[in-house]
């Protein structure tokens, strides 16, 4: 009787757990992220997926973590170490389970960010940074955090490639970090991937503590339709649809020519924004981009980085030292913005809302909803929606024109 309890024990993961309590610190982590993404509502479509992946990841013998190659992309087969890249897909289903399958097959090989891109552009509107152009280089200014944490990086031993796969997390974008890293330090995918969903689902609580660390109160009451007064009647765009579709082209054929490295997040981003301009012609097209490609996309980039979180390949300093300098380039690339607001506003009678510089992360449209919400707190006629989407969406543009900067000259 006691040998059947015994074997009865064993069979079941409480054994593992009890060898390895670093499983229930990824329960627990996994079990706060559910919370946040059910409870607070932050970012669920990315959350939920990320913290079920990382449950499943973490049950002893369940097979279901993704196993890191390193960086010659040797992993440990069954106690033979093997080439992963040489290893064909079936082979990794049959030998590394499912999630492997997946992760091998849609991340590493570099094809789901593209795609997700393409749906983020077919539910974007240009509209308001069209509209507010002048208001774009405020994204731009947020890309400080990527390339002030790559030479912190550096300065701290991190190689140029590793560096630079760190740098990207401060521009608040998934699929550029995940795309970026790819090509320079494959090895570091997981954390990587984790720390930059990780920080864009935490925005809502992100802004508004470097918001309250760098603003005042009478900044934060600025008023930018009052202030578009002062500048006399704006500039009527007399054919706004037309000019939409030429955005897009115009956008990826100038990116194409000056860093062709990122075509392949910007091409796919304003293809997807082109379908959607031209309307009824390729409504279909728009359906399946912003729908059930999109959809299906977020699923498995959601479960596939959620498994990366295994014990060992998350509870050590070197994740750690990721996390704490990927939180570090996402407050720079947020501060960035509002230093270059402040900096205007010295020197311009027509005032910007600082809130609108700290839009310039690429976590549309949640980045302005949040600074929306804290500048009607201070002023409930105050709405700031529109002006922050103008920074908001040229930092989606300024973080893939950055990742690709940083892969021509890196890889």
């Amino acid at each position: 009787m006691k040998e059947t309890l015994l074997e009865l024990y064993e069979m079941t993961a409480i054994s593992n757990i009890v060898a390895e309590p670093g499983f229930i610190i990824m329960y627990l982590l996994a079990f706060v992220l559910l919370y946040l993404g059910i409870r607070k509502h932050y970012e669920p479509l990315l959350l939920i997926p990320i913290a079920f992946g990382v449950l499943l990841a973490n049950f002893p013998g369940g097979e279901m973590g993704v196993i890191q190659a390193d960086e010659n992309g040797m992993v440990m087969v069954n106690g033979v170490l093997k080439n992963i890249y040489d290893m064909p897909l079936h082979d990794i289903a049959h030998e590394l389970g499912l999630m492997n399958f997946l992760y091998y097959g849609l991340i590493k090989t570099g094809f789901l960010p593209p795609v997700i891109f393409m749906g983020v552009g077919a539910m974007t509107d240009f509209g308001p940074m069209i509209r507010n152009l002048r208001l774009s280089i405020f994204g731009a200014a947020a890309q400080l955090g990527i390339f002030a944490v790559f030479f912190g990086a550096l300065f701290l031993g991190f190689t140029p490639q590793e560096a630079g796969s760190l740098g990207i997390i401060g521009g608040a974008d998934g699929p550029t970090s995940i795309f970026t890293t790819i090509k320079l330090a494959p090895h570091l995918l997981g954390p990587i991937a984790i720390a930059a969903y990780s920080y864009m689902a935490l925005v809502p609580v992100i802004i508004p503590m470097v918001v309250k660390l760098w603003c005042s109160e009478a900044e934060l009451k600025i008023n930018m339709k009052e202030q578009e007064k002062l500048a006399g009647k704006p500039i009527e765009i007399k054919n706004m649809r037309l000019l939409k579709i030429l955005f897009p082209i115009a956008v990826t054929t100038v990116v194409a020519i000056l860093v062709p490295t990122a075509v392949p997040l910007v091409g796919m981003l304003m293809f997807g924004n082109l379908i959607k301009e031209i309307g009824a012609d390729t409504s279909r097209l728009f359906d399946a981009a912003s729908n059930s490609i999109m959809n299906a996309a977020t699923v498995f980039l959601g479960l596939c980085v959620g498994a990366t979180m295994t014990v060992d390949a998350f509870l050590n300093w070197s994740t750690i030292g990721i996390l704490a300098g990927g939180f570090l380039a996402f407050c720079l690339s947020i501060s960035g913005g509002i230093w270059l607001v402040k900096l205007f506003n010295m020197f311009s009678k027509q005032k910007i809302n600082p809130l609108v510089g700290a839009t310039g992360l690429s976590a549309v449209p949640m980045a302005s909803r949040v600074a929306n919400e804290i500048a009607l707190k201070y002023d409930k006629k105050n709405f700031v929606l529109n002006y922050c989407m103008a920074s908001n969406i040229s930092g989606v543009i300024g973080s893939a024109v950055a990742a690709g900067i940083l892969i021509a000259f890196l890889s």
